[in-house]
């Protein structure tokens, strides 16, 4: 039984697997440009963020319809549990579907039907944050957000990603004051791709109270040190880090020195049907790669916990954080 952890860092587009966009294709009359299953794997080779996303944002086409986005939430989710996750809380790219005329109550009701029965189905809780593309403009994303809100019951935060540099979090600042006075909780990815200056603006002009990423952080001393002070939660993702090369190699990614710092970090697999991994293997890798000993992956797995947006329930936190401490490994 894999160690017990939340998930806080979850495209659940990224997690179109070959063999479910091929059979959600031949469902929905839609060809992809690839032979077989094989033949996408290997467009699964990425040279940056950018590359990814063309690809990313081409499958989506056979997502159309309410079964759809329940299909691929529910094989996330059967993943997920047997990877050791005990809390997910996922994001999803709405402006992405509405753009192919995807209604807005199509994603999150297809979504939320999956997700409404996680906890029974795979012992799973959940929670939605829905991101706004950073690539877009800010006034799309503010459409988005009141076109989203007859579903805001469903939703417990908003996010910013897809590709980061030169789109500073700034741009965005309208979109996030709403936001917050809707009581929407707030994350964004910065410092992936964008400098530590972009992480610094999603704190001071955003609000955000978690950054999603946050690897160029240590690049600024005065940064690291506020991150530590302030406890604001880092989502790292170390597998999507090789594979979009912000890092040259897994045995050199940061996370050793950024817990040594002190910073509240997680692992997380972001698009884990195209980075070659789902949570427990990110935990696994990391692990062999960097040295670190059961101790420090509790820490990561608690860290996981006290990140997650479940002030609400804190009884759940720490019957999930008992788990951990509990945990035996092998």
């Amino acid at each position: 039984m894999p160690l017990p952890k939340a998930e806080l860092h979850l495209h659940i587009e990224g997690t179109l697997e070959p063999e479910l966009a091929f059979a959600l294709a031949a469902r929905n009359g839609v060809t992809l440009p690839y032979a077989d299953t094989e033949a996408l794997r290997e467009a699964y080779r990425f040279e940056d963020l950018q590359s990814f996303l063309n690809l990313y944002y081409e499958l989506m086409a056979v997502l159309r319809t309410e079964q759809d986005f329940t299909d691929l939430a529910d094989a996330y989710l059967a993943r997920a549990a047997a990877q050791g996750v005990r809390h997910a809380e996922i994001f999803f790219d709405p402006q992405a579907h509405l753009a192919r005329g995807v209604a807005m109550g199509t994603v999150i009701e297809g979504l939320a039907r999956a997700l409404e029965r996680s906890e029974s189905a795979h012992g799973v809780s959940t929670q939605l944050i829905m991101c706004f593309l950073r690539d877009e403009s800010a006034e799309s994303a503010m459409e988005t957000l009141h076109a989203a809100k007859p579903h805001l019951g469903r939703i417990t935060g908003i996010g910013l990603d897809s590709a980061e540099v030169g789109h500073p979090p700034a741009k965005f600042r309208e979109v996030y004051e709403a936001a917050a006075a809707l009581g929407l909780r707030r994350v964004a990815h910065a410092g992936e791709e964008g400098p530590p200056s972009y992480i610094t603006e999603a704190l001071d002009v955003l609000g955000v109270e978690r950054v999603d990423h946050g690897l160029r952080c240590l690049e600024d001393p005065a940064l690291v040190e506020r991150l530590v002070r302030e406890r604001v939660p880092l989502t790292l993702c170390p597998l999507s880090n090789v594979r979009l090369r912000a890092v040259d190699v897994l045995a050199e990614h940061p996370l050793p020195a950024m817990m040594d710092a002190g910073l509240l970090c997680t692992v997380n697999s972001d698009d884990p049907a195209y980075f070659g991994g789902y949570v427990e293997d990110n935990y696994l890798v990391v692990g062999q790669a960097l040295g670190l000993d059961p101790g420090r992956l509790r820490e990561l797995a608690r860290n996981s916990f006290l990140a997650s947006f479940l002030e609400h329930d804190e009884e759940r936190r720490a019957r999930y954080l008992a788990e951990v401490d509990a945990y035996t490994f092998a």
